[in-house]
This record gives C-alpha cells, sequence and structure tokens, in this order.
C-alpha cells in the first residue's frame, strides 16, 4: 500500500454489467487480464505469456475509459491511472523521471495495471514534435526501454486508451509491447439498446418507453452521446415536475419521465 500511496486512484464502483454493448471486446479483455491472475498455471502448461500491454483504440465517447474503470473493479489488483499529458514537463529529463517513476511504482506494487489514459499525448510518432526540444523522443525511449526492454515487467499490465492510433509511433505497436489493439467501433443497434437498458436501470419511465424504440431512433449516436441523451430527458422531467407542482412540498412531488422528455433530448443531442 505504501508503495502507491502517491498515485492511488480511488475506481469509480464499475463492473461489467455496467458497460452497455460491446460483449465481444469486454470477453476479449477478460480473457487478456482476468485469466493471467486466475489461471497462472494454465498459462505455465503451455509455455504462454499473458499480454503485457493492451491498448484501446476508437471515436471518442465509444468507452474506452468506461471499460478500464471496469476492469480497474473486476480484476481486483492494484491500479495506478495515469494522465498522457500530465508527464509532461518543462524541466530537462522531468519527463523521462516521471514515466521511470511510474513504471517504478508499478513494480513495487504487483500484480498491478498501470493506465495510461490519452497516450497519443505520451508517445507520438518520432520526428512529429520537432520544435519540443525533442523531449518526446527522449519520452518515448524511456517507455519503450520501461515497457520491454532489458529488465523485465513481471506482475505489471500495461493499458492504454487514445482516439489517435494514428499518431502513435510504430515502435508502441509492436508484438511484445502492445499485444492486444482492440479496436472499439460506434455501437450498432444492439448495442445502443444495452446503453439505454444500463442507463435507464434506476430511472423512473412512464408506461411504454422502451429501450429498442429509443435505439432505433439513435443511428450513428455514440455510448456518451445516449449517456447524455438519458440524463438530458431527466432534466427535463425534473423540471416539468417542479414547474407543475410549485405549491406542493417537495416530498409529495413525484418524477416521471415520458417519452416526449426522450425526443425532445434526442432532437437537443442530435443538434450539438
Amino acid at each position: 500500500p505504501s508503495a502507491i500511496r502517491e498515485v492511488f486512484v480511488e475506481v469509480p464502483d464499475v463492473h461489467w454489467e455496467d458497460v452497455g454493448g460491446l460483449s465481444s471486446v469486454k470477453e476479449r479483455l477478460m480473457e487478456a487480464i482476468e485469466w493471467p491472475l486466475k489461471y497462472p498455471s494454465l498459462f505455465e502448461q503451455v509455455g504462454a505469456k499473458p499480454p503485457k500491454g493492451i491498448l484501446l483504440s476508437g471515436p471518442p465517447g465509444c468507452g474506452k475509459t468506461m471499460l478500464a474503470k471496469a476492469i480497474a473493479t473486476e480484476s481486483q489488483v492494484n491500479f495506478i491511472s495515469v494522465k498522457g499529458p500530465s508527464l509532461m514537463s518543462k524541466y530537462v529529463g522531468e519527463s523521462e523521471k516521471g514515466v521511470r517513476e511510474v513504471f517504478r511504482k508499478g513494480r513495487q506494487a504487483a500484480p498491478c495495471i498501470i493506465f495510461f489514459d490519452e497516450i497519443d499525448a505520451l508517445v507520438p510518432a518520432r520526428g512529429a514534435a520537432s520544435s519540443d526540444s525533442h523531449v518526446s523522443e527522449r519520452v518515448l525511449s524511456q517507455f519503450l526501454a520501461e515497457l520491454d526492454g532489458i529488465e523485465e515487467l513481471k506482475g505489471v499490465l500495461v493499458l492504454a486508451a487514445t482516439n489517435r492510433k494514428d499518431i502513435l509511433d510504430p515502435a508502441v505497436l509492436r508484438p511484445g509491447r502492445f499485444d492486444e489493439i482492440v479496436e472499439i467501433l460506434m455501437p450498432d443497434e444492439n448495442d445502443r439498446e444495452e446503453i439505454f437498458t444500463v442507463h435507464l436501470r434506476r430511472k423512473p419511465l412512464a408506461q411504454g418507453i422502451d429501450p429498442e424504440n429509443l435505439a432505433s431512433r439513435t443511428e450513428g449516436f455514440s455510448g456518451a452521446e445516449i449517456a447524455s441523451v438519458c440524463n438530458k430527458a431527466a432534466l427535463m422531467a425534473v423540471r416539468s415536475a417542479i414547474e407543475e407542482n410549485k405549491e406542493k412540498p417537495v416530498e409529495e412531488i413525484k418524477v416521471v419521465i415520458q417519452i416526449g422528455d426522450f425526443i425532445a433530448a434526442l432532437e437537443e443531442v442530435a443538434q450539438e
């Protein structure tokens, strides 16, 4: 515990069932992360090494960080979260030292998952940022040495998320570094229905509100936009309840989300 007290993060209580859709992605992540921890003897039997790094790649709002939260909760191992840009410093050598310290703490706290959010800010392709005194190139070299250098990374899994895989350095993406590159696509209709089911789980809904019907109206929406629709509809229902019951005590006001609230919220989010 003392090894990670400086980088301790309070992980939100997010489970696999709280992540709507993405069933094949969740299955793949369970195999890559939970199985090596639960069945290490089986991996030894076949002489297989568990993945060292997993990269979650996909457009904004498709659930990459949500998956990382679920992994943190479900794997029940130490979890260190690093925001990519936060390691960059204006002082010479400080950025590389930050990378070194994160991996050192990860080794001390093994078994451990280190999560790099927005990793494209940390390890862009060499030559892409030539005006910054080669800081990003030195940080990249330090990252590669820690991930796959002479000193083996035991009991530490590196998890990263990006929506700009195209600007990452090719050396980071080769097998042995990020062994699993998981592409997360925009949700299809079944996924959208599952996402609506998750977000409507504890909301007081009027009769006739059906996740399947809402999913068919949201072609091209991301998971984040669906969450926004549900939240906006709930706020509209609260606004209506307050306006209609101004004279009543707060305890007597009952809020019910109507289909009209969802239609208005859908139009509002579609225009943004």
